[in-house]
């Protein structure tokens, strides 16, 4: 036996709607006005988002060419690197915050209450970013007391990094090693470290140097005047040495078994590990040549017969 089943209901959706508000005793007509504005509200707040996208992007525009209008004022007035990178970072940084309380207000947060509200939140805020501000506060130490400057080579004692400083930021400074490794060292760490600076920095040149001592260890029984004349030599002869700077020979150390020399040259900067590779390249041939013998140690042992 078959049955066929029609259902048939009919609802007014109008009665549904007024019934909902007159449960949770809304205004009458409240639902149908929000469904009828709905898809203006839409399209107003998606005018809105690209509105503000679009101030965003022009706004990155502009940032991008006021710094371009700082750096080369610093940049003309001779500012020191390390200052102009420090100064950009900050100015961008400066600026991005004042182009993102704009595009809120455009949204229609209040400015006003924005900074209140961000003034009393000042202190939960510095106690969470207090190692930023360490660091940014090392960042102004270094760049007035200057114990080092962009192009400088410097090694600091915390943690043993050591390389040619890139850039000085706001809250770290870039260092690159000889082996052309990045390090990101923090200005608060930095400030408070010792750090030895190697680069002296001639003005009359323009040129960041770095002192090179090689220290060579040639026998006793060595001509020491004849050691010293090749050693010179080899460095008068250096082509990549700071021709403009000193150099020197001298005797640093009677040592167990051998006489030790130290070589004393300064080097650009950007040539330096090439330079002492070349210098050590030729030592060794230039003393054979000569008749010198570099020693190794040795040990006399003695047997007596009873």
């Amino acid at each position: 036996m078959t049955s066929n089943l029609l259902l048939t209901t009919d609802i007014d959706i109008d009665d549904v709607i007024t019934k909902i508000e007159e449960t949770g005793n809304m205004n009458p007509g409240l639902i149908k006005t929000f469904f009828r504005q709905l898809p203006e509200n839409v399209l107003m707040f998606g005018i809105r988002v690209l509105l503000c996208l679009l101030v965003f992007w022009i706004g990155s525009k502009i940032i991008g060419i006021l710094r371009k209008i700082v750096k080369k004022s610093m940049t003309k007035a001779k500012a020191d690197p390390g200052v102009i990178s420090f100064v950009d970072s900050f100015f961008k940084a400066a600026l991005y915050v004042i182009l993102v309380i704009l595009i809120l207000a455009g949204f229609g947060v209040n400015a006003t209450s924005l900074a209140a509200v961000l003034g009393s939140a000042g202190v939960a805020i510095g106690l969470a970013i207090q190692g930023s501000l360490s660091n940014f506060a090392g960042g102004v130490l270094i760049l007035l007391q200057k114990p080092f400057r962009v192009g400088d080579y410097i090694y600091e004692d915390a943690h043993k990094n050591e390389g040619v400083v890139q850039e000085i930021k706001i809250f770290y400074t870039r260092l690159k090693t000889a082996e052309g490794r990045m390090v990101i060292l923090p200005n608060g760490e930095l400030s408070n470290t010792s750090i030895t600076n190697y680069t002296f920095y001639h003005p009359e040149t323009s040129k960041n140097v770095k002192v090179s001592l090689i220290k060579i260890g040639v026998s006793y029984q060595s001509d020491l005047k004849k050691v010293k004349e090749v050693l010179l030599d080899l460095l008068e002869q250096e082509p990549l040495r700071a021709k403009d700077r000193p150099f020197s020979v001298r005797i640093s150390e009677y040592g167990e078994s051998s006489v030790n020399f130290l070589m004393i040259c300064e080097f650009p900067l950007e040539q330096y590990y090439a330079g002492v590779t070349s210098l050590m390249d030729k030592i060794k041939p230039a003393l054979d040549e000569n008749g010198i013998t570099i020693p190794f140690p040795q040990l006399d042992v003695h047997m007596i017969e009873k």
